[in-house]
């Protein structure tokens, strides 16, 4: 790049950063400031839309560098095909996006300029279309815009005239990350889905206790009835061998009785016997 392309980046972004009604005013000023060469290129610059503007106040705020970061985080999502992640940064993104659009409007507001119904939903597409192609970042944090940018209508001859000055290909080195901090993100997001997976362990093997517990509980409640059912019938074996054995110390008595019954009415027999052998006798 030419000193002459830095210093017209330089002017562009301070006069699309002026509020639209001091623009044209500011645009005579710096080129008639300016060497013959430059001056006639800043004599060129296109004033931006209402829209542009507020985007271009939006860079010099500092805020539209938390959406391009959110973006990287979102494509690595989408790399590592993290569906739990990527719901996460979906919403983050549109609470994100709709956050820093009100903000431009403050910031226009400020300035003193009221954005329009159209004008804040270009500015929404234009922090959007940061948020999702890197591309349009880059460019658009050039705090350069002429023009609200669209994904819809998003390709390269577009975005050119969408810019004022050169066209940056890559982020600025303050918002791009090198490689160790890349790494940093994906080691700690593969830990967190490591946390999540042993979380998840955790809960399924705590209900598998409890759920064990209930089984236990119910099986030594079983046993119990079965232990005191078992004591039950072992009173009653015991009440049952007692009676049994009274029942044959009479039955023993009965029969001692019996025999001496027998005992006595064969002693009876003999005894009549013997009697009626004397009375035959006694009367032959």
């Amino acid at each position: 790049m030419s000193d002459d392309d830095a210093r017209l980046d330089d002017v562009a972004a301070d006069l699309l950063s002026s509020p639209p009604t001091r623009f044209t005013a500011a645009r005579a000023e710096r080129a008639a400031a300016a060497a013959a060469p430059l001056a006639r290129r800043i004599a060129g610059l296109r004033k931006p839309t209402v829209a542009a503007w507020a985007v271009n106040l939006l860079v010099r705020d500092g805020r539209l560098g938390e959406a391009v970061e959110l973006s990287r985080a979102l494509r690595e999502a989408q790399e590592d095909l993290d569906a739990a992640e990527l719901s996460r940064l979906g919403r983050q993104r549109r609470q994100l996006v709709s956050a820093l659009a009100h903000r431009a409007a403050e910031l226009a507001a400020d300035a003193g300029t009221v954005l329009s119904a159209s004008m804040a939903e270009a500015v929404q597409k234009t922090i959007n279309a940061a948020v999702v192609d890197e591309g349009a970042a880059a460019a658009i944090l050039t705090g350069r815009l002429i023009a609200a940018v669209d994904l819809a209508d998003l390709d390269a001859e577009t975005l050119r005239r969408a810019v004022a000055g050169s066209l940056p290909e890559t982020l600025p080195a303050s918002i791009s990350p090198g490689r160790d901090d890349l790494a940093a993100r994906r080691a700690r997001k593969a830990a967190e889905r490591a946390l999540r997976e042993a979380d998840r362990a955790r809960a399924d093997a705590e209900r598998e206790l409890a759920s064990s517990d209930k089984r236990l509980a119910t099986a030594r409640e079983r046993a119990d009835r079965a232990g005191e059912r078992v004591a039950g019938l072992q009173a009653e074996l015991a009440r049952a061998e007692r009676d049994l054995a009274d029942a044959d110390e009479v039955v023993q008595t009965r029969e001692r009785e019996r025999t001496a019954a027998a005992d006595t009415l064969r002693a009876a027999e003999r005894a009549r016997e013997r009697a009626a052998v004397a009375r035959d006798e006694g009367e032959r």
